[in-house]
């Protein structure tokens, strides 16, 4: 594990399992939505899925299974592979509260077994803004093509680069210049509804934030098929790009 994955890591495992409660409810309150609307629970993403049952999917830093239970509500073989043992301990207990199975890997996602899980998977999905946890954006791209089985697809959700030169999500996270390479250390991007106490105690991650051409050179250098790239509007601005979704086939 790298330096900055370990960095990272204790990030992720400072207080989650606490914040998910906090900010998603109780793992039986959150199963009784999902069961009640599992597409409502996708929002956007479900667009993008063509059929659930039996598909495999990878789904990638899928921290407390928000995303990853609807998937397997809906018959969906679902493996979460995330750096964080508080992640997992939510996601399970979801997963158990919702009637359904998932199996989630403890791990940094640049290290998965290969031995185990290389071509594997139908679809590779990510989401919620994962990209600049990964200082080398080609290695990443590199282990999703790796996963997936022939003509499996990727569909890689994340925050838009514009995030690099405005704090347009308002997550009071540094701006840069667009071509910046820069890596930086900043709160993870709960932090903030934490009380100030709390907050000054809790551990920084080390990022890496991307072009668009970046993400989109590495994608297709890892022998992807770019099959689509959409630009979302900002939750806090429509008039602005907040997010954008790649699918990709191998």
């Amino acid at each position: 594990m790298t330096l900055y994955s370990i960095q990272n890591k204790n990030a992720w495992e400072y207080n989650a399992y606490d914040f998910w409660l906090r900010e998603a409810g109780t793992p039986n309150e959150r199963a009784r939505k999902i069961k009640a609307d599992p597409i409502g629970a996708l929002k956007r993403y479900a667009d993008y899925f063509d059929t659930y049952k039996n598909v495999k999917i990878a789904n990638i830093c899928g921290s407390c299974g928000k995303k990853a239970v609807p998937l397997a509500v809906m018959g969906a073989d679902v493996t979460i592979f995330d750096i964080s043992e508080q992640n997992r301990r939510y996601a399970l207990e979801l997963a158990e509260a919702a009637g359904v199975h998932i199996e989630y890997v403890v791990c940094d996602v640049l290290q998965i077994d290969m031995d185990q899980y290389r071509n594997t998977f139908d679809i590779v999905f990510m989401e919620g803004g994962i990209l600049h946890y990964f200082h080398d954006v080609h290695h990443f791209m590199h282990i999703m093509s790796l996963l997936l089985k022939h003509d499996g697809k990727m569909i890689c959700s994340d925050f838009h680069p514009f995030t690099k030169i405005s704090d347009l999500l308002e997550f009071e996270q540094p701006s840069m210049s667009y071509f910046s390479a820069d890596v930086f250390e900043a709160e993870m991007a709960h932090a903030r509804f934490f009380e100030e106490e709390v907050r000054s105690q809790m551990p920084k991650c080390s990022l890496r934030k991307y072009t668009m051409s970046e993400i989109v050179n590495a994608v297709i250098q890892s022998g992807f098929v770019l099959k689509k790239l959409d630009e979302h509007p900002a939750w806090t601005n429509p008039s602005i790009p907040g997010e954008f979704t790649i699918v990709a086939h191998k």
